[in-house]
C-alpha cells in the first residue's frame, strides 16, 4: 500500500476510505494531494476486494478549495516553483494539465462507485473534485463555493461539462457567476447532493449505503452501470443508450454473476457473485469512460 501524507487511504468491509488530511489548513487542496488521490483512486479501482469508495475530509472542513499559500502566482503555470512541482502532469492541448482535473478525470474512470461524504467546507477544487462521484451526502453545516470568479479564475477540473448535467445550466450559472457560498439546505434543494444529514452522521451514513451495495449487489453489475449511466449524459440520442444497453444485457446475460443473482433469488438465499471487475468486466463500450483524448501527455 502507498504512503500517503496529504490523505488517508482505509479498506474496511471491502470499502476504501479516502481522507483528505490537511485539517490544519481545512484540508485545502496542494499538488502532493492530487498526486495522492490519482494514485489513491487507481488503487482501489484495480482492487478487487474494494467495492465502493468514500472521499471525506479530516476534521470540520472536506477541503477549502486550493491552498492559497503561494499568493498571487497560486494559479499561475507559468510560476517555476508551480511549473516545477507540476510536471509529471503533463500537457492536454500542448498547454499544461489543470490538477484538478487530473483528479477528477481519474475519479470519472474508477469503476466502483463513489460516495462523497462532505463533512464541512467544500469550496472552489473542494466542490468540484466531488462532481465525477456518483453520489454525494452532505452533512447540515456543509458549505459549497464555486468561488472561481471571485478570483479571477474560471471553474476547473472539468466542471463546466459535470456540473449543468448535475444540476442543470441554470443553476448552475447561478452559483458560478455569483462565486458565493451557499448551505447545504440550498445544494440540496439544487441537487448538487441527493440528502442532507445532521452533523456527525455524514460518514456512517455514506457506510451504510456502501455496505448495502457491497451485500447486495454484482460489483460488475455496478461498474458497468455506472459507465452506462455517465457515458450516455453526453449522448444525442436514446438509441445510443439501446445500443449500449443492447450490448451490455448480452454480455453480462451469459456470465456467471448473472446465474447467481437468478438463483439466489430463486433458492430464497442472499447471493454470492462470483464476478471480480480485474478479470470479468466486459467491454461494452467501445472505449471506457471517459475515453483518454489523443492530445494529453502524461501519464498520470
Amino acid at each position: 500500500m502507498s504512503d500517503f501524507t496529504a490523505i488517508k487511504y482505509d479498506v474496511e468491509d471491502r470499502v476504501a476510505t479516502i481522507t483528505l488530511n490537511r485539517p490544519d489548513r481545512l484540508n485545502a487542496f496542494t499538488t502532493d494531494m492530487a498526486r495522492e488521490l490519482i494514485t489513491a483512486f487507481k488503487q482501489a479501482d484495480a482492487d478487487d476486494d474494494v467495492r465502493v469508495v468514500i472521499v471525506t475530509g479530516e476534521g470540520r472542513g472536506f477541503c477549502a478549495g486550493a491552498d492559497l499559500g503561494r499568493g498571487g502566482a497560486t494559479f499561475d503555470a507559468n510560476d517555476k516553483t508551480r511549473s516545477d512541482e507540476r510536471k509529471d502532469f503533463g500537457t492536454i492541448d500542448g498547454i499544461p494539465r489543470d490538477g484538478g482535473g487530473a483528479v477528477t478525470m481519474t475519479i470519472a474512470a474508477c469503476r466502483k462507485p463513489v460516495i462523497g461524504a462532505i463533512n464541512g467546507p467544500a469550496v472552489g477544487i473542494g466542490v468540484t473534485m466531488t462532481l465525477p462521484m456518483d453520489i454525494r451526502i452532505a452533512a447540515e453545516s456543509a458549505k459549497f463555493g464555486f468561488v472561481f470568479s471571485r478570483r479571477g479564475i474560471s471553474p476547473e477540473a472539468g466542471s463546466s461539462w459535470f456540473l449543468p448535467r448535475i444540476v442543470g445550466i441554470s443553476q448552475a450559472m447561478e452559483w458560478v457567476s455569483t462565486g458565493r457560498v451557499f448551505p447545504a439546505a440550498e445544494a440540496l434543494n439544487g441537487r448538487l447532493v441527493s440528502r442532507v444529514v445532521p452533523d456527525g452522521e455524514v460518514l456512517n451514513t455514506a457506510k451504510e449505503i456502501a455496505r448495502e451495495i457491497v451485500e447486495n449487489t454484482s460489483s460488475i453489475s455496478v461498474a458497468v452501470s455506472s459507465q452506462l449511466m455517465w457515458s450516455m449524459l453526453g449522448e444525442s440520442s436514446p438509441w445510443d443508450a439501446h445500443r449500449a444497453d443492447s450490448r451490455a444485457i448480452y454480455e453480462l446475460g451469459k456470465g456467471k454473476d448473472a446465474a447467481e443473482g437468478v438463483t439466489s433469488f430463486l433458492e430464497k438465499r442472499p447471493a454470492n457473485f462470483p464476478g471480480r471487475v480485474s478479470e470479468d468486466y466486459p467491454q461494452v463500450l467501445k472505449q471506457a469512460w471517459p475515453a483518454r483524448p489523443d492530445d494529453v501527455d502524461s501519464q498520470l
